[in-house]
């Protein structure tokens, strides 16, 4: 009798329990009204109509202050959801742990950098032989709100001068500071209006930089696409700083780089048209008033010098190699016909650093790290022993160290560093963080599933173990697939926070991606970009028929690229997933190249301006254009930033009125608009905590939580 009274006890606790998520959470949402206007493009005879064009004009106090009551509508939304705050707390508690750098040497002193746990931004330390470390640059005294960030830095030859540079508000213009770095004072002018660029010295004197003439109109938005390497001397005012390269009307290089090699011989100059692909060119910097030499005249390969040994250059190349070779080639003849092979091309994707005068060669084999030691003359010395299957990187330093440092993770491994002797190949552990989350609890799996065309994609899905496979776990499918961007396993806060909660994290290694070489890339851009929606809509229906998730518990996510990713297959597959977090999106595929540097992104999406094929193909997809009435989209919250001049928030502001103009059912679909923040970098740990809160809140809240999944198993399992 006892035994059935428990029984009927749990049955009614578990009837409970469910009833907390099986009741559909509508919240009746009232939007801002959003004008429309009369406007449109004709393009090969099709008028395409822009209703909400003003929205690209993000200096018009009418964009303000649309962007003010969609925030104000959206926050009035997220503040109902019941555990939004326990997201929250969880995150900070969780994010609230030591984090560290690799340490690196520069004249006197060994530098890294640190995160107590909850700073905006990290701090970089600096200690004498064994001495005491001391605070040496502290970007959250650059501002009270964290938002002016470190966007880069980097040492004189002798270590005593330091150049760094800051992004204010999350742009990617940056300004650059030069001090002592002796006495931390600042020893010139701050050098202005710097953008996707390197700061590569030549030997004590100066250095180069690279930057775009200001635009006309809006420097968030308005067209960038003349890049120019330049020269600057210290002691100099940066109105005299000598142009090296670019800036030539014909010849439309948007992104422009020049390195110095280590021993102050060669000026490296990589002139792009697009993301894809680079031009190469040097100059003996040995050599007085000395012309540039050039190594390749087009951009039909990723082609860049690694090292040098005096006159004999060491390249990395895709050029008649898809997966990447390593070749040497004398200097005063460097043209491919020369090259001669030093690592050969494998079945598996080469990425390549150099340290201690090795080189390392990391290899992705379905996406997992590989590592090889080599010497300069090709000789194969070790395989590099790894902890485990995951992401190893780093293994890069000077030819004199006498110490190299890698990290490793995966998606249910924190970070750890690990020191290695170069000569021995011995490695050990040299840091591991102190986190409130124990990776034995979890496990990852990778997976091969088929797409639409045949084709065998691979998807790491990663979960708490023990977790039942029965249709009803909340799932993010994560993706991006372009630019030749590889995904490889890598732990993150957030997304153990969300499997702490019995979510599921999956994610497809998508075509358009570098995970397999070019061809895996060129097989997802421009009139095959459907590729990649169609692999990232065969692992949804993968995730769905084998029982991991289903509809209603099934939310997909991407950013940038990923964001058009998102924005794509929920316009084409609006039945899939339950929730759609399309962040940073491309999503107007037919004026993406009108805006900052975005005409540079042509090789992977073309232009609607090419061809009227490729204006078609594009229209077809652009996620702005396909939202229809009468259809019901996932719940959708679209992120991005009001300083983000990488994909302008325009491209999020018109997605976000198209979708409340057009939905159908009680779906709600909101835009969340981070202020003084830009494409994703420099964030503060401020707001992204805040961030990931809203965006799991909204996400479980709309599969029909009312108290987050751990709770709801920790009733059942008391």
């Amino acid at each position: 009798m006892k035994k059935l009274i428990l029984n009927l006890f749990l049955l009614v606790l578990l009837i409970a329990c469910k009833k907390e998520l099986s009741e559909k959470n509508v919240v009746t949402v009232k939007y801002p009204e959003t004008k429309t206007v009369d406007s449109a493009d004709t393009y090969f005879g099709v008028e395409v109509k822009d209703p909400f064009r003003w929205l690209e004009d993000d200096t018009s106090n009418e964009t303000e202050a649309w962007v003010k009551s969609q925030n104000k509508t959206t926050f009035d939304y997220l503040e109902k959801i019941p555990f939004r705050d326990k997201l929250k707390e969880r995150l900070s508690k969780l994010w609230n742990y030591e984090k560290l750098s690799a340490p690196f040497v520069e004249g006197d002193y060994t530098y890294f950098s640190k995160n107590e746990g909850l700073q905006n931004q990290n701090v970089y330390y600096r200690k004498k032989g064994e001495g005491k470390a001391e605070v040496f640059l502290d970007p959250n005294t650059f501002s009270k709100d964290g938002t002016v960030s470190l966007g880069g830095m980097s040492f004189s030859k002798n270590g005593k001068i330091l150049a760094y540079a800051i992004s204010e508000g999350g742009s990617d213009w940056r300004k650059v500071i030069v001090l002592d770095a002796e006495t931390k004072n600042i020893v010139e002018d701050t050098l202005v209006d710097v953008k996707f660029s390197g700061i590569s010295w030549y030997k004590n004197e100066g250095f180069y930089y690279s930057s775009y003439d200001k635009p006309n109109g809006s420097q968030l938005s308005a067209k960038t696409d003349q890049h120019k390497v330049y020269y600057h001397k210290l002691g100099t005012p940066q109105k005299e700083d000598l142009l090296i390269f670019g800036g030539k009307p014909e010849e439309k290089h948007r992104y422009i780089y020049g390195t110095v090699t280590e021993d102050d011989r060669y000026l490296v100059i990589t002139p792009r048209i697009s993301t894809s692909g680079n031009k190469l060119y040097i100059k003996d910097l040995s050599i007085p008033n000395s012309k540039l030499i050039t190594i390749l005249d087009h951009t039909e390969s990723e082609t860049n010098v690694i090292e040098n040994e005096g006159s004999t250059l060491f390249l990395v190349t895709n050029l008649d190699a898809p997966n990447k070779r390593v070749v040497s080639v004398d200097a005063s003849n460097p043209t491919p016909e020369n090259w001669v092979d030093v690592i050969p091309e494998t079945e598996n994707v080469l990425n390549i650093s150099k340290g201690s005068g090795y080189l390392f060669a990391e290899y992705m084999v379905d996406a997992l790290s590989k590592i090889k030691q080599y010497d300069f003359k090709g000789t194969f010395i070790r395989d590099i022993e790894l902890p485990g299957p995951g992401s190893a990187g780093g293994f890069s330093g000077k030819k004199e160290d006498p110490t190299l440092y890698y990290s490793f993770t995966n998606y249910n491994t924190p970070s750890s560093i690990y020191e290695l002797n170069p000569t021995t190949g011995k490695t050990a552990l040299y840091w591991k963080p102190a986190i409130d989350f124990n990776s034995n609890d979890y496990e990852s799996n990778q997976v091969f599933y088929t797409s639409k065309d045949g084709t065998k994609i691979p998807m790491l899905i990663t979960y708490k173990k023990g977790l039942e496979l029965n249709g009803n776990n909340p799932t993010i499918l994560y993706g991006y697939g372009g630019f030749n961007i590889s995904l490889t396993p890598s732990f993150s806060i957030a997304n153990a926070v969300w499997m702490e909660q019995g979510g599921i994290l999956a994610v497809p290694n998508l075509r358009g991606g570098g995970e397999y070489g070019r061809k895996w890339h060129d097989a997802g851009i421009l009139q095959k970009k459907q590729n990649v929606f169609d692999d990232f809509i065969a692992a949804g229906d993968y995730l769905i028929a084998n029982k991991y998730t289903s509809h209603d518990y099934l939310a997909i996510r991407g950013g940038s690229n990923g964001g058009l990713l998102v924005g794509a297959v929920m316009t084409q597959r609006p039945d899939l997933a339950k929730v759609a977090l399309p962040a940073v999106g491309v999503l107007d595929m037919l004026r993406y190249h009108t805006f900052t540097s975005g005409a540079g992104w042509a090789y992977d999406y073309g232009t609607s301006e090419e061809s009227k094929d490729m204006f078609e193909y594009l229209k077809a997809y652009s996620p702005v254009h396909n939202v229809k009435e009468g259809v019901e989209y996932p719940a959708t919250l679209v992120t991005t930033g009001d300083h983000d001049d990488r994909v302008v928030p325009a491209h999020s502001f018109k997605f976000a009125a198209e979708l409340q103009r057009k939905q159908t059912g009680s779906n709600p679909t909101l835009i969340r608009i981070e202020t003084d923040a830009g494409h994703g970098a420099g964030t503060p740990v401020s707001k992204t905590i805040e961030q990931y809160a809203d965006i799991f809140g909204f996400t479980l809240y709309n599969m029909g939580f009312k108290v987050l999944p751990s709770k709801i198993k920790e009733k059942i399992k008391g």
